[in-house]
């Protein structure tokens, strides 16, 4: 596959603090990326580098293999859409979407005026007045019409309920299966974006911590639960990101897939075993406790 973004190095300071630190990743055309990671990790700015609203500071990034600052092949194919986007107060939504279609030159707008009725937005009102909510359905029609062959979302569904979630959720699949590019999604609603994601960057303090198959993730880490001693021993040799107590008994969280004889260990030890979801996984790799046991060596 086209790489689509190249990052090596990629590092942006202000002063002595580093909000994004030596990060280097590529993105493949025609993929669901999870951008994830706590608030004030470094996501935002990772994304205002690839669309050339801030500079790097040092090391070496391609969108489509060019620099994207004053880059209008680079920056015609992109399509960010942020929490804080802003609009002229005098539009209309309708204004916003024929307006669009001057930005990005894969617009539908059939496509877009589709999506505004699905999440019912009234097309008359003005940008000023609307509620938090529709501003994020706005942006998600814009995302989805535009088409844009690396098209970005940051956390794009704030004030949306459920079902609107859902609905966003399930017409970016479809639209998706029928005209692929890449996406780039960064939410904090892990689990329920996770099933679309193929791919994970997990990003804490500004640095690179997971940088995976979302399939490999799936399914890798588990935790097991009993008397503290028993605990310990199964946990030795193997790599616990978490570990807790709660008087005589005491959990872990542990790197790996539960396989045979890691399930015959833990239930020859008496301890239950559990699977972790990505969410978990992540909060446990970005505010847990993190540690190696190398002897035994898994």
């Amino acid at each position: 596959m086209s790489v689509v973004v190249s990052a090596k190095g990629l590092t942006k300071t202000y002063g002595s603090f580093k909000a994004v630190d030596d990060v280097s990743f590529s993105l493949e055309e025609n993929r669901i990326y999870g951008l994830l990671g706590r608030n004030g990790a470094g996501k935002t700015t990772i994304m205002h580098l690839l669309t050339a609203q801030l500079f790097p500071t040092g090391g070496e990034l391609k969108v489509f293999g060019e620099e994207p600052y004053e880059n209008n092949r680079v920056l015609s194919r992109l399509c960010f859409i942020k929490e804080s986007q802003k609009y002229p107060e005098t539009f209309r939504i309708r204004d916003v979407l024929e307006t669009a279609g001057t930005f990005f030159p894969n617009w539908d707008r059939e496509y877009a005026l589709a999506l505004s009725e699905q999440f019912r937005l009234p097309l008359k009102r003005k940008m000023k007045k609307l509620s938090r909510g529709m501003l994020s359905s706005v942006g998600i029609v814009i995302g989805l019409a535009s088409r844009a062959p690396l098209t970005i979302f940051d956390e794009p569904y704030i004030g949306l309920d459920a079902v609107a979630r859902s609905l966003f959720y399930d017409r970016l699949l479809e639209d998706y299966a029928e005209h692929p590019r890449t996406v780039i999604l960064s939410s904090h609603l892990i689990d329920e974006v996770s099933g679309m994601l193929e791919h994970v960057l997990l990003i804490d303090n500004g640095r690179l911590l997971l940088d995976e198959d979302a399939d490999a993730l799936r399914g890798g880490a588990y935790s097991v639960a009993g008397t503290g001693a028993r605990v310990e021993e199964f946990a030795r040799g193997r790599r616990v990101i978490r570990r807790d107590s709660f008087g005589s008994l005491a959990s872990a969280t542990v790197m790996g897939t539960l396989d045979g004889e890691a399930r015959g260990h833990a239930d020859s030890l008496g301890l239950e075993t559990a699977a972790v979801s990505l969410q978990q996984l992540i909060v446990h790799l970005t505010g847990g406790t993190s540690e190696r046991k190398e002897a035994g060596g898994r």
